[in-house]
């Protein structure tokens, strides 16, 4: 899945609530602790984490490319 992004960046929160892995950013908390997610192949689980262009997500086993 590719998730194209108008600004610099995107957190990890906005990033599930924008590819439905959520549906509110209040679950994000909650979703980056139980859910298995790698970024640029190191584990992440803060959703604060900034994402640009070009990093590659795996969120349990679907990979994600920001654009």
């Amino acid at each position: 899945m590719n998730i194209k992004i108008n600004s610099e960046y995107i957190t990890l929160g906005q990033l599930l609530k924008k590819a439905d892995f959520i549906q509110s950013g209040g679950e994000a908390k909650f979703a980056v602790k139980e859910m298995d997610i790698t970024v640029n192949g190191e584990q992440e689980d803060r959703r604060g984490r900034k994402l640009y262009a070009g990093d590659r997500l795996v969120i349990d086993g679907g990979e994600v490319i920001i654009s």
